[in-house]
Formats: structure tokens, sequence, C-alpha cells
């Protein structure tokens, strides 16, 4: 009973009284409106979807919705649900109350105590408590057609997590013996399947994922400031490098460069990976001192208001390429950039591709290499290349958006609102060698905007950057 003034005191407090956003500037509601919009069309009057947000996360890191949660509706609560009523073209979301003593120690968040700020906020039509949740779903099953009710059947995304990594820890945890628990998806289907029984369930995940698929001008807005984090990094990667740096020290001069810019995390884990450990593309470990005469890989980028870029480079630990690593990537820079010069709005992958090989076998005719396995490896790196279209239409790299390996298929030409990367690989095998760059896409009507264009990636480029006076060399750690 002690709290009960506290709480009364918290629910009566304006807004103003924290020096914090509740609801995210990033996005009008409008926007939020118009996607759940594209829902109604895709599910129908017949239906309604039900997604259940992230809960509660683990120790002390600060909350991060579902990406799915959040396209909908921006909302950034644990515990939150969010009904969408493919009937009536509205939706209403159900949230926690008020917990006074986290709101004391933690500051005010949105909750079912407060609906019309919810709404003036959120743009949603209807705001509940969660235990309403069950009677409110009961009575759209009383209507005279029993609707269909979707939901995601696929692992939410959450912090630095592609759906691909969902998928991988789910896994996981089924093949361990002493574990085997579902996902929470899979959980809260059987909750639906035993509560509404009868009901038809449909999978959500192929509407959002066509939606998430084709970005809007501030999706790319977002994605080009995260673009733009990652290239800073990068660029300060390239100043600090040098023998005797450690791995992890590079992820913690990038770290600095995505939180001084804003970002509210990882996309995912660094991979910075010198020497011999850059065989292995998603090693992470950052445990290794760099030596002279390597080369380093890396592939980093934050995680900015829910939205991702993914860049990579190379880089000479000592700041100069030796002879074979120059005429190696010197090869690698040429075949990259013919991939980069022929993607534009309309062609396909494959067509992208094919004429891309025309040019790298062209240039492979003349190019000098200092070592005749280098030569070998070009080669392979070529024809594999040409060999690597698959399906109608093909795939030139990964989609990029909400998620690093973002959602959606390529069902046809490039087109408008595509975001997506290339990351070829050229792998030496007699030296355990690997070379790969990586750039950020975006398909206009009439262009394709290679986002990360500005970054260092011509030998000259990354050698006059290298020989700048880096972050490890002007700030001294503190245990050296």
């Amino acid at each position: 009973m002690r709290f009960l003034p506290l709480l009364a005191l918290l629910i009566a407090l304006p807004a103003a009284a924290q020096d914090a956003p509740l609801f995210t500037r990033d996005f009008p509601p409008e926007e939020f409106a118009q996607r759940r919009e594209r829902v109604y069309d895709a599910i129908g009057p017949g239906a309604i979807a039900v997604i259940q947000g992230e809960p509660t996360p683990r120790g002390y890191v600060r909350f991060r919705q579902s990406n799915e949660f959040y396209y909908l509706c921006g909302i950034e609560v644990p515990h939150a649900y969010l009904v969408l009523d493919g009937a009536n073209r509205r939706a209403v979301v159900f949230l926690p109350h008020v917990e006074a003593g986290r709101a004391a120690s933690e500051g005010k968040t949105l909750s079912a105590d407060d609906p019309d700020l919810v709404r003036e906020l959120s743009g949603m039509e209807g705001v509940a408590a969660i235990e309403e949740l069950s009677t409110a779903l009961h009575g759209m099953m009383r209507r005279e057609s029993l609707p269909a009710v979707y939901t995601l059947f696929k692992p939410a995304e959450g912090t630095a997590e592609s759906r691909d990594l969902g998928v991988r820890r789910i896994n996981d945890r089924l093949a361990d013996a002493w574990d085997g628990r579902p996902s929470r998806e899979a959980h809260f289907i059987g909750l639906l399947r035993d509560r509404l029984p009868g009901v038809e369930l449909l999978d959500l995940n192929p509407t959002l994922d066509r939606l998430r698929m084709i970005k809007s001008p501030r999706e790319m807005e977002m994605i080009r400031t995260a673009t733009r984090l990652a290239q800073g990094a990068i660029e300060e990667a390239m100043r600090s490098v040098e023998p005797g740096v450690v791995e992890h020290e590079i992820d913690a001069v990038a770290k600095y460069v995505y939180y001084r810019g804003g970002a509210q995390g990882d996309a995912y884990y660094s991979l910075v990976a010198s020497g011999p450990n850059a065989w292995y593309p998603h090693y992470h470990q950052g445990a290794r001192t760099m030596q002279t005469g390597e080369l380093v890989l890396m592939d980093y980028a934050p995680d900015y208001g829910y939205y991702m870029s993914d860049l990579t480079r190379m880089m000479p630990v000592d700041g100069h390429f030796s002879e074979a690593h120059r005429a190696l990537y010197g090869f690698y820079d040429v075949a990259y950039r013919a991939i980069l010069a022929h993607i534009r709005p309309g062609a396909t992958p494959n067509q992208v591709k094919a004429e891309a090989v025309a040019d790298m076998r062209a240039a492979l005719a003349d190019w000098s290499f200092a070592e005749p396995r280098h030569r070998a490896a070009a080669e392979t790196f070529v024809e594999g290349y040409a060999s690597s279209t698959r399906g109608e239409y093909g795939s030139l790299g990964h989609f990029v958006g909400m998620s690093t390996h973002d959602v959606g298929t390529i069902d046809g030409p490039l087109r408008e609102g595509m975001v997506f990367t290339i990351e070829p690989a050229l792998r030496v095998p007699e030296e355990h060698l690997y070379i790969r760059n990586e750039d950020l896409i975006i398909i206009h009507a009439d262009r394709a905007e290679i986002v990360s264009g500005g970054l260092a990636m011509s030998i000259d480029e990354i050698e006059a950057l290298m020989a700048e006076e880096g972050m490890l060399q002007t700030v001294p750690g503190v245990l050296r």
C-alpha cells in the first residue's frame, strides 16, 4: 500500500517533467499508421493480427524493442502487445501498468495508466492494459464470422540480431537436451491455440517481410546516418591500426564513434580480424595483436534508431601494402568496382553479375601478380563469381534495414527502395589470406546510390589515411 501515493503522483506527472522522449522522434505517428494500413490491406477484413513485443531484457542493459513491433507502432515498452483489427482497421496497444518503484528509479515510460498520452504520441486508436487482452480477443472471436489470427511464426529480431541469428539461437537451445525450450513465438502460438480454440492461425512474417524490403525516404535517411557512422569508425580504425595494436582496441575506437554519434548499440558484433583470423568471415574474439606485414579486415556498423548499416574494408597493419598484397588487392579493387559500376534500377542481380564478370576477365588477362598462387586465386574468384548466379533473378548480397541481414527476397529487377550490400570475397588458401570489401547501396528510381562511396578503398586512399595520426596514438589507454 505504501506505493499508492507515489503511483498516483507518477501517473499525474506531465511528460515534460522528464527530459527524455517517451516516443521516438525518428518517425512521425503517420508513418507507423501507413505501415499498419498496408497490413490491413494484406490480411483483409476477415482477420486480425496480434504481435507480441520484447520482454524485459536480462541484465543492466537498455531496453530495445523488437524490430517487428517497433516497425508497426514505434512503442518502446517491455511486454507490450499490438492488435490490428482488419475489419475496423483499428490498432490497439496493450501495455503494462506503471511499476512505481521502477519508475521512481529509472524514469517514466508509456503505460496503460496514461492512455490519452499514448494515443497522443503514437497515434494508436486504442490503449488498454495487458490483462484486458484476453477479453478483447474473445470479443473479436464472437463475431459472426470467426476471424483468422495472424501472428509472428519466425523469431522476432532483437538487439544486434538478424533472423538468421534468431533461428540459430533457437536451434541451439532445442538441441540442448537439458533445455529444449521452444521459441517465444512458438510458445505464444501455443497460447493462442489454447485460448482461442478453433481459430485459424496464420503467419504474419511474409507480409511484414514484403513491406520492410522497400524502404521509405525516412528509413533511407536513418540507414544513411548509420552508414556515415560506420564509415567514420572505419576511417578512424585506419588511422589507429599499427603493429602491436590488439583487435579489441579497434572495436573500442569504433564504439566511441558510434555512441558519440547517437547510436543506440551495435548492428552486430565487431569483426576486427587481423592476419589469419580474417579467414573466418565472422571471427569476433578481438584477442589478437596485429603484426607487421599482415592485412586487417574490419566489418562493423551501428544500430542507429533501429536501422543498421554494414561496411567492410581491408587495411595493412603497418600502413603500406606489400608488393604482393598491392598486386592482389589492386586486382580485387578493380573487380569489386566493376560490380558497383553495373548496379542500377531495372537490372536483375544476374545481369549485373554477368556484366561485371566480363570486366573482371578483361582486367585479369593483363594483370601482373607477384605470386602464381595469387593469379590462381584471382581466377578462382572471377569464375566463382560468374557461377554464383542462383535462380531466375539471383542475388548480389543481402538486404540491410532494421537488421543487418534484413528480410526480403529478390523477386524481380532491382527497384526503388531496395537497400543492400555487396561483399564478394577473394581467398588464397595456401596463405590463409582472405580479402573482402563491402558497401551499402540504395536503389532509386533513376540510379544506384553507393552510400559508402566516400570511404577509402583504393590503395592510395587507404595508405594516405593510415599516415594520419589516430585516436589510439593520441588518447592513452588506461592499462598501457
